[in-house]
């Protein structure tokens, strides 16, 4: 039974983009599915949940690689925390989006990288240490630069409560992630252990498709009422924000000289984002029940974040795949 569920985890873990867009699908047709998502704190805990998945994967040697290779993972973390929040920027004023969508699209440039990226460096034949340290390091300075940062740039679009935002950060991102690494520390010698750890990648994405399903009952109303316009417009802002990212990323690595596996790395780490966090931080901060009820157009601010987590796994997928062929021919 144990190595049914662990080949359903791999399964879930190789095609993560196609059953979160089912999962969005189910969800703009049944919605009531997933009201309970939205209620009670629920998805901050789901989000903690997959942060606690992330945490269990990281071992000692994952976090020896910080201190072997620091100007690497500088030169990652920079580029991660400047090239998409200005990007995220740029394109909130060059679409002209509302407030709320605007403070959506830079939210998700100023979080931190997705874990999803390791997978795809893995594919890549990229350096998937190099992908695992930038995504601890920004992972572990995100309670500080995520709020700063959506505090600067989006701060006269929306109020920003910056001080909160590193509080539920800290309690629901970094908090689980370490809690995850003590149980890595403590149960690695044990062989049951590593046969939890084969759950994690099916756990996590389950939990990302949640978070999605729950955005999309949230969200519904004002998708039905904008229809395709709202949803072609929000596709546009994404696209252009991952693939700029993933452009940029790499010239980063040009212009570091590094080898090709680690531009390949850099690419994937600055264009993938952890949306899933975005999206609950706009769920909890800028779409919230009595901001909504101040403003039902507040509700916008989750929908950049969701439609990110579908379209980075997706994007991702493709560029390994695109890096691969390279390879072959």
């Amino acid at each position: 039974m144990l190595k049914l569920i662990q080949k359903i985890s791999a399964l879930l873990s190789g095609k993560a983009s196609i059953f979160v867009i089912l999962t969005a699908v189910v969800a703009l047709f049944v919605p009531e599915l997933f009201a309970w998502v939205q209620r009670n704190g629920h998805s901050s805990v789901i989000l903690g949940l997959i942060m606690l998945t992330m945490g269990c994967t990281l071992s000692g040697k994952d976090f020896r690689i910080l201190v072997s290779r620091p100007l690497d993972i500088l030169v990652g973390s920079l580029a991660q925390f400047t090239i998409m929040p200005l990007i995220a920027w740029s394109l909130a004023h060059l679409f002209n989006l509302n407030p709320f969508m605007t403070a959506g699209i830079i939210l998700v440039g100023c979080c931190p990288g997705g874990v999803s990226s390791n997978i795809m460096s893995f594919l890549c034949k990229g350096d998937v240490a190099f992908s695992v340290g930038m995504t601890t390091v920004s992972t572990i300075l995100s309670p500080i630069v995520t709020p700063f940062l959506v505090w600067f740039l989006a701060g006269t679009q929306v109020d920003v409560d910056a001080w909160g935002m590193f509080r539920n950060i800290l309690v629901v991102t970094l908090l689980p992630v370490t809690v995850g690494c003590l149980f890595n520390w403590l149960l690695s010698e044990k062989s049951y252990f590593e046969d939890v750890q084969k759950l994690m990648p099916g756990i996590s994405v389950i939990c990302l498709a949640l978070i999605v399903g729950g955005v999309i009952y949230q969200v519904h109303p004002q998708l039905m009422e904008n229809g395709i316009g709202l949803l072609l417009l929000t596709l546009a802002v994404v696209f252009c924000h991952n693939t700029l990212g993933y452009l940029l990323g790499y010239m980063v690595g040009v212009l570091c000289h590094f080898s090709t596996a680690k531009k390949r790395t850099i690419s994937i780490e600055v264009g993938m984002q952890n949306a899933g966090m975005a999206t609950v931080l706009a769920n909890n901060f800028f779409a919230s029940s009595a901001a909504v009820a101040a403003n039902p157009l507040a509700v916008l601010s989750v929908f950049p974040c969701a439609i990110s987590c579908a379209y980075h796994s997706i994007s991702g997928t493709i560029l390994a795949g695109l890096f691969n062929r390279f390879d072959k021919k």
